[in-house]
C-alpha cells in the first residue's frame, strides 16, 4: 500500500529513538526522547492552500527535522509514518 499526500502535506518516517546515551548508558523505553529527525517518504503536489500558492521544496529521501509533536501518526502495513504540513518541517539535514 502506498500513501499519496495531498496539497502541502508530506509523509515522513521518524528515525528510531536512541537505545543508549553517548556515554554508553542503556535507556529505558520511558526515558527515550521522541526523535525529531525523519526521512521524507512522499511529497504532495503543492498548489493553492488557504488562498496562497505553495511550492513544494522537499523531495523524497530528504532528511528533515520536525517539531516534536507535529503531524498525524499513522500505521500502515506494520510501519509507522507521520503526515505533516511542509510548513511544520523546521530544517533539512545535509
Amino acid at each position: 500500500m502506498t500513501i499519496k499526500p495531498l496539497a502541502d502535506r508530506v509523509v515522513i518516517k521518524m528515525e528510531e529513538a536512541e537505545e543508549t546515551t553517548k556515554s554508553g548508558i542503556v535507556l529505558a523505553s520511558a526515558a527515550k526522547e521522541k526523535p525529531q529527525i525523519a526521512t521524507v517518504i512522499a511529497v504532495g503536489p503543492g498548489g493553492m492552500v488557504d488562498g496562497k500558492e505553495v511550492t513544494m521544496y522537499l523531495k523524497v529521501g530528504d532528511k528533515v527535522i520536525t517539531s516534536k509533536y507535529s503531524g498525524t501518526e499513522v500505521k500502515i502495513d506494520g510501519e509507522e509514518y507521520t503526515i505533516t504540513r511542509q510548513s511544520d518541517v523546521l530544517a533539512i539535514v545535509e
